[in-house]
């Protein structure tokens, strides 16, 4: 009876959170980011980049995956043959973790929006899974892109739903005792969609997922029931697929 009172308060207090910019955090997550089971966001994002990426031609491009981490989405852009894939992240330990597993990747660690060193046109297609809310000034970074990329360029982005985070969704890890939020920022899907079309591109598709009842188990595990009823029909994570005209 003591224990499991004991593991009802437990249940109910929330470790700490403590906020961080996005490399100290990916930095400190970089040791066990590849080690979640029953994550929730990684499971809908890979289920969404797939059904995306399901048709498309990549054989013989050349890939640049922008927040690429430890290569969560690797195996699948790899199954595609493409020529050349190329991971870029702000973070050191998690480009380290990518190399553990990947030992001939080639990788370049992020130093601003503008990826000046990377020579106009590089790229056939960019794909950049839940990122795009870390950067600050997201039409810098946008319009660097679409400079990598070469006429008929393709671009894939997934992230946290904006709508989920102006509810005060939060990217969050554990850290020892404490629980980690990685520091996000604010970007209206339509503005994203807007910078890329003032670039030359066209939304081809766009997709969502909403929490749902199959979704609820993840809620349960992680004693975060609360979390699911109060975001339950809510948007979680959103998807585009764009090609320039």
């Amino acid at each position: 009876m003591l224990a499991t009172a004991k593991n009802y308060i437990k249940s109910k207090i929330a470790p700490p959170v403590t906020e961080k910019g996005v490399i100290e955090a990916y930095d400190l997550w970089a040791s066990d980011h590849d080690m979640q089971p029953g994550n929730l966001m990684l499971h809908l994002d890979e289920k969404l980049f797939k059904g995306l990426l399901e048709g498309l031609e990549l054989k013989g491009k050349f890939i640049a995956d922008i927040g690429c981490g430890t290569g969560r989405q690797w195996p699948a852009i790899f199954n595609k043959q493409p020529a050349a894939l190329t991971g870029f992240d702000v973070s050191a330990g998690m480009l380290k973790k990518l190399k553990e597993k990947y030992p001939k990747a080639s990788t370049l660690k992020i130093a601003d929006n503008l990826f000046s060193d990377i020579p106009d046109a590089s790229f056939d297609m960019i794909v950049s899974t839940l990122t795009v809310a870390h950067i600050e000034d997201i039409d810098e970074a946008l319009h660097a892109w679409c400079r990598l990329l070469k006429p008929g360029g393709e671009i894939i982005i997934t992230d946290f739903h904006p709508h989920m985070l102006a509810l005060g969704g939060k990217r969050t890890f554990k850290h020892g005792n404490a629980l980690i939020a990685v520091r996000n920022y604010l970007h209206p899907i339509f503005t994203i969609k807007q910078a890329l079309s003032n670039d030359g591109f066209n939304l081809i598709t766009q997709q969502e997922i909403k929490i749902d009842e199959t979704m609820k188990q993840f809620y349960a595990d992680a004693n975060a029931l609360h979390v699911y009823e109060k975001y339950v029909g809510f948007p979680v994570i959103y998807g585009i697929y764009l090609k320039r005209a």
